[in-house]
């Protein structure tokens, strides 16, 4: 069937050898519409970002650009700054039919993580090319923390696809009006439009800023950082913010959004020419998110060359629904014990409440 392959097929590619791993699945891996990917042994610290390109592995493109490789298996720390590629536990053997698409985990594009997909012949990060055979790899850059990761740590997540599965704008619009997808007037352009909120409806806190020189961040502690150590609270009682070039912020929309249970969701960027900023490392919204309990989309938020003026309301990025195969047999939130269910602006889970 045509769409985005829920959970319940999911756990079924471990079986028919789609998904295969030398270590079985672990538990709360499957994701309503996504499946993790876990960390290897190893880190190979590399030159420079790079990809593949037809005809040739990653295995070849790490022997001309790395320079040492790290055992994960003790904890290691990956350097702020730095480039590492890693690889995954999880191989593939997709279907001819059968495509993905990889993303940022929530709580990794949160603490600015840039994590992306790479694979043997790949021309495009986190794009997999239906009928791939062959192992997965993360280039990991921490930008804002360094971070402390060990094997088994799923800092990103995979997306499988059998056919076109996007909503035009008229099939968007529709349903919209079947069931609001925001809490206000939808601004629909190849996809959902939303913005930004500056003027919260208590208090004048909109987001945080990433602090340039905190310590180690161990992604295994949960709830465990006090927040001042590592982010300045980012204040405005006037509707808008500077954002100073090279910063990294975490905002919210003002938006609450809705993803039906029929359908999934990811975050593109909205244009380039809108500002010097781009938001979002972090972009899957399961099924099931904001659905019955209002929730607003977090932004990860990093200016560019030139300082620049963002504004309360202003449309900042958009989302991109697209149609499930099936409905999944668990849905994003509570019953999944879900990090961000019912969000505002928020944190990754690392910091405490």
């Amino acid at each position: 069937m045509t769409g985005v392959i829920p959970s319940q097929h999911l756990r079924a590619f471990w079986a028919d050898g789609t998904v295969a791993a030398a270590t079985a699945p672990v538990p709360g891996q499957v994701q309503p519409a996504s499946l993790d990917l876990r960390l290897g042994h190893v880190a190979h610290r590399v030159r420079a970002s790079f990809l593949t390109g037809h005809g040739r592995s990653v295995a070849d493109r790490l022997a001309e650009f790395e320079m040492h490789r790290m055992d994960l298996s003790p904890g290691a720390v990956l350097e702020k700054g730095c480039v590492y590629v890693v690889p995954l536990q999880e191989q593939l053997a997709l279907p001819r039919d059968v495509s993905a698409v990889a993303n940022a985990k929530s709580s990794t594009g949160r603490l600015d993580l840039l994590t992306r997909t790479i694979t043997d012949s790949g021309v495009e990060f986190d794009r997999i090319p239906a009928g791939y055979t062959g192992p997965l790899y993360a280039e990991i850059c921490p930008r804002s923390f360094s971070v402390l990761v060990r094997p088994g740590m799923r800092l990103n997540q995979i997306r499988f696809r059998n056919g076109q599965a996007v909503l035009s704008d008229p099939e968007l619009a529709a349903l919209h009006g079947q069931t609001p997808l925001v809490d206000g007037p939808a601004v629909i352009s190849e996809g959902l439009g939303f913005s930004v909120d500056l003027r919260p409806a208590t208090g004048t806190l909109v987001g945080y800023r990433a602090k340039p020189h905190a310590g180690v961040i161990d992604l295994d502690r949960i709830g465990h950082y006090a927040p001042a150590d590592y982010w300045e609270e980012v204040h405005s009682d006037q509707g808008r913010i500077i954002l100073d070039p090279g910063a990294f912020y975490i905002l919210v929309s003002r938006e609450a959004v809705s993803i039906p249970p029929a359908y999934a969701a990811e975050m593109d960027p909205y244009l380039a020419m809108v500002g010097e900023f781009r938001v979002h490392y972090a972009g899957f919204f399961d099924p099931g998110f904001g659905h019955g309990l209002p929730a607003r989309g977090v932004l990860e938020v990093r200016c560019h060359e030139a300082p620049f003026v963002l504004e309360h309301g202003q449309i900042v990025g958009r989302l991109v629904y697209e149609r499930m195969s099936e409905v999944p047999d668990t849905l994003y939130g509570l019953d999944i014990a879900s990090n961000y269910a019912g969000q505002g602006l928020k944190l990754s889970k690392h910091f405490k409440a």
